[in-house]
C-alpha cells in the first residue's frame, strides 16, 4: 500500500508541476496549444518534464521503495569494506552507499547527476557472493554512474515521450476531423470529444510500445558498457564470475521504475523487450573484449 501511495503521489506532483510550467509558457510566450507548434511544445513539456522530474526524484524514490539504509557510520566490517571499495573505485564524487533487505542478489545505482548518486546492494547479494564478486558488482554500478547512464537514459526517454505524445494527438485529431467531415485548419484536437480522446489513448499505447523498444535497446547497450567498465576496474574474470553467480538466481524483483538500474533484469520471450541483455551474452562480450 505504501508503494501505491508513493507512486500516486509522485505522479500527481509531476502533473501539478508540469501544468504550472505549461501555464507559464502559455502566458509568457503566448503559445497556442491548439496549433501543431503548440502541440509540439506541449509534448516536449510533458515528455521531457516527466522524465527529468522522475530523474531528480529517483534517489529519494529508490530509498523509499526498497527501504534502503544509507551507510553513514559503518557498524560492521562488511559495511566498512563496502564504503572503502566504492571509494576506491569511484572516479567521481563519492556516491552514497546503501544496503536494502531483499533475498534476491541484486544491486542498483541511481541519482540525478554523477556527483549526487546512490549505489545500493541487497542483503541477498552480500550473502550469496564472495568479496571478489561483490567488488565486481560495485564496479559495475559505479561505472553506470561514471558513464552518466541515468541522465542519458532520461534524455532518450524524454525524446520518445515527446514524439509519442505529439504523434498520438496529431493523428487522433486528423482522424477525428475526417470522421466528422470537419477540418480544423491545422488544429490537432479535431474538435475534441470522446472519439478524439479514445484515439489518443489507443495511439499512445501503440506508439508507447514501439518507443519502449528504443529505450530497451539503449538500456541493454549501457549494461554492456558498465560490464566493460567493471572489467577495467577489477578485471574481467571477477565480472564474469559475478555474472555467472547472478545467472543462478531468479529474475529481478525490483519495481518496474527501478528495473533498468539494477544489475540484473527480467527475462522475456523476446530480447527486444529486455532492459538487460541475457547474461550469457554479457559474459561473451567480456570474453571477446567487446564494448571495451
Amino acid at each position: 500500500m505504501k508503494r501505491v501511495v508513493l507512486f500516486l503521489a509522485t505522479n500527481l506532483a509531476i502533473l501539478v508541476v508540469l501544468s504550472i510550467v505549461m501555464s507559464v509558457v502559455m502566458s509568457v510566450f503566448g503559445v497556442d496549444f491548439g496549433s501543431y507548434t503548440g502541440l509540439l511544445v506541449f509534448a516536449a513539456i510533458f515528455g521531457f518534464g516527466g522524465a527529468f522530474i522522475s530523474l531528480f526524484m529517483s534517489k529519494w524514490m529508490a530509498k523509499r521503495a526498497t527501504r534502503a539504509r544509507v551507510i553513514e557510520q559503518p557498524s560492521s566490517d562488511v559495511e566498512r569494506w563496502l564504503l572503502n571499495t566504492v571509494a576506491r573505485q569511484a572516479q567521481i564524487k563519492m556516491p552514497e552507499v546503501a544496503i536494502y533487505d531483499s533475498p534476491e542478489p541484486n544491486a542498483f545505482a541511481t541519482g540525478a547527476t554523477k556527483n549526487s548518486s546512490l549505489v545500493a546492494v541487497s542483503t541477498g547479494l552480500l550473502r550469496s557472493m564472495n568479496k571478489d564478486e561483490v567488488e565486481a558488482v560495485l564496479a559495475h554500478e559505479v561505472s553506470h554512474v561514471a558513464n552518466g547512464d541515468m541522465v542519458t537514459l532520461t534524455l532518450i526517454q524524454g525524446v520518445v515521450n515527446t514524439f509519442v505524445i505529439f504523434l498520438a494527438r496529431a493523428l487522433a485529431g486528423l482522424i477525428n476531423s475526417a470522421l466528422r467531415g470537419n477540418q480544423q485548419g491545422g488544429s490537432h484536437h479535431g474538435g475534441g470529444g470522446f472519439a478524439y480522446f479514445g484515439l489518443v489513448i489507443l495511439f499512445e499505447i501503440v506508439f508507447g510500445a514501439l518507443a519502449s523498444l528504443i529505450v530497451f535497446y539503449f538500456s541493454r547497450q549501457r549494461e554492456y558498457r558498465a560490464d566493460a567498465g567493471a572489467a577495467r576496474l577489477v578485471g574481467a574474470p571477477k565480472m564474469i564470475a559475478a555474472l555467472q553467480r547472478l545467472s543462478q538466481g531468479r529474475e529481478s524483483q525490483l519495481d518496474d521504475k527501478m528495473l533498468a538500474f539494477g544489475i540484473k533484469g527480467k527475462l522475456t520471450k523476446s530480447e527486444l523487450m529486455m532492459t538487460h541483455p541475457p547474461i550469457e551474452k554479457r559474459i561473451a562480450a567480456l570474453r571477446d573484449r567487446r564494448f571495451q
